[in-house]
């Protein structure tokens, strides 16, 4: 099968993806977002995560040769001339946090819409385990009119992109490929082999692929739970957390495990996916749900111990002014996707609080529309309490004495970032 590659959806996933399949094939980056295909089609990425020289370089091999390289278009019928897509959409959770499948069930629709006989859709969007063939493919099959696995086919291949992470990029992740016959997953494997530096890692089934997804995750967001329950103890103990872990890490097969926010469009997400399908199944999930729950609760944590410092060292917390340093969900990259930085900042608003928000790395346009905060240019004024959220490098170098309101401000580590002198808690 000669491939001619669609990958639907151009964020921090899709994007890389189009970038180095577009180094071998004719590819098409197709995203309903107008204003993103403009911008990409300039050489320009606001994800901060494609290779710029890689980009230009796939749109230049493009113009030499149009049966080969990466052009990007949000028209439709564009997707007719291609015979292998790769949806690459946001699967979200909604206010009830479960699962929001409307981008995947509209993207499903769409391709249905130009599906051809003998074509492949293949789901990189994370999803609990069935969904491909459960939720998509009928969708596929309605609007198409085509049969699946006889006249069209399925591949799942998780993506596994850790966003600011520039050492540990997408061609040197190991990708689990399946496909919905033996001969289609040999086929979808090989198709990522030609672009996977590590390899790649065939599953037995959709479904295993889908599930392998969900617990990578859910996984991460129970570890990370207990380190937050212990530090939520330790607090009442008056001992640090972070000693303890530096001390318990001593020991060669314990996991060093930092606790935190938990926030992002994968941890803080993909285990509501598994345990809604474990509930649609009769089973209520114990540990899953605990963890969630624990994690979900750190910035209130955080915004309370801030408010307990700042009345210990005898402020007025009402109409005190108090500064967040960084609103993204992680360090050193501009994804604020479910930030849970935002569970801090309305914390201390209710306390009555003047909060402003500092972050180098965020867009402010975004932050505003998603959050209905206006961060702050620069800092210019002094505080009554200062939280490190999130350890962008910049960070490291601020001076934190400069920030102070007097001598006794609050600063507040979450991240274990800052010298221990220079903070009056952490987590």
């Amino acid at each position: 099968m000669q491939h001619k590659i669609a990958v639907i959806g151009l964020g921090y996933v899709g994007l890389p993806l189009a970038i180095e399949f577009g180094k071998k094939y004719d590819v098409l980056g197709f995203d309903i977002n107008e204003k993103r295909i403009a911008e990409l089609a300039q050489g320009l990425d606001h994800t901060k995560e494609a290779d710029l020289n890689g980009l230009n370089a796939a749109m230049q091999l493009r113009k030499e040769n149009p049966a080969m390289g990466l052009f990007f278009s949000s028209n439709v019928k564009d997707l007719e001339a291609y015979n292998t897509y790769i949806v690459t959409v946001p699967t979200p959770i909604n206010q009830f946090k479960t699962p929001d499948l409307q981008p995947l069930i509209k993207a499903s629709s769409m391709l249905g819409s130009v599906l051809r006989k003998g074509d492949i859709v293949i789901y990189e969007s994370t999803v609990y385990p069935g969904c491909t063939e459960e939720d998509c493919v009928p969708i596929l099959e309605k609007v198409s009119g085509l049969k699946f696995n006889e006249e069209f086919y399925c591949g799942y291949s998780p993506e596994r992109i850790n966003p600011g992470d520039k050492v540990n990029t997408l061609t040197k992740i190991k990708k689990v490929t399946s496909g919905s016959t033996e001969e289609i997953a040999e086929i979808v494997d090989n198709l990522y082999k030609s672009i996977i530096e590590a390899g790649t890692f065939k599953a037995s089934s959709l479904k295993v692929a889908e599930a392998s997804k969900a617990i990578e995750n859910a996984q991460r967001d129970v570890n990370i739970s207990f380190v937050n329950e212990l530090a939520l103890i330790f607090d009442r103990m008056g001992i640090d957390t972070n000693d303890v872990i530096e001390a318990a890490g001593t020991k060669w097969n314990f996991l060093k495990y930092k606790p935190g926010l938990v926030g992002g469009h994968c941890i803080g997400v993909d285990p509501y996916y598994l345990a809604h399908k474990a509930q649609a199944l009769g089973y209520h999930p114990q540990v899953i749900l605990s963890g969630r729950r624990v994690n979900d609760n750190m910035g209130m944590f955080v915004a309370n111990k801030v408010v307990k410092l700042m009345i210990k060292k005898g402020h007025k917390v009402d109409g005190a002014n108090a500064l967040i340093l960084g609103i993204t969900f992680k360090e050193n990259c501009p994804d604020t996707r479910n930030s849970r930085v935002i569970d801090i900042f309305e914390e201390l608003r209710q306390f009555g609080m003047n909060v402003d928000v500092f972050d180098p790395h965020a867009d402010k346009d975004h932050v505003e529309d998603e959050y209905g905060i206006r961060l702050i240019d620069r800092i210019q004024k002094q505080y009554d309490a200062v939280v490190l959220a999130v350890s962008h490098s910049e960070f490291q170098e601020l001076d934190y004495k400069a920030l102070k309101n007097g001598h006794n401000t609050i600063i507040f580590d979450t991240k274990a970032f800052l010298n221990r002198n220079l903070v009056d808690g952490r987590l």
